[in-house]
């Protein structure tokens, strides 16, 4: 099993991604997260999200949807210049260990 600190960095990077490519909400990204066998409690998503959002890689804002309000997230630029100084190390890291 992968200890929490290793796999809430895999989390904040998934998140990263998939809030760039498009506007995420919690329960879209939780969804998505376990399509990647990865099981998040909402207790420790939505804080991580806040996290993000503090940390100035994510922004939110409001979206009504079926009569309901969402908060989506999208990244920002550091956001984004995060991401891909996390893909250069990736493919770094991954031709070493799988090379």
């Amino acid at each position: 099993m992968v200890d929490r600190e290793f796999f809430l960095g895999f989390i904040r990077i998934h998140i990263l991604y998939h809030a760039q490519n498009e506007p995420i909400f919690g329960a879209e990204i939780a969804r998505e997260l376990g399509r990647h066998c990865y099981t998040i409690t909402a207790g420790t998503l939505y804080p991580l999200l806040h996290r993000l959002q503090a940390e100035g890689y994510l922004e939110s804002f409001p979206r009504v949807e079926q009569g309901k309000q969402r908060k989506y997230y999208r990244t920002t630029l550091k956001g984004s210049e995060m991401l891909n100084e996390c893909r250069k190390q990736i493919r770094e890291l991954v031709d070493e260990v799988l090379g």
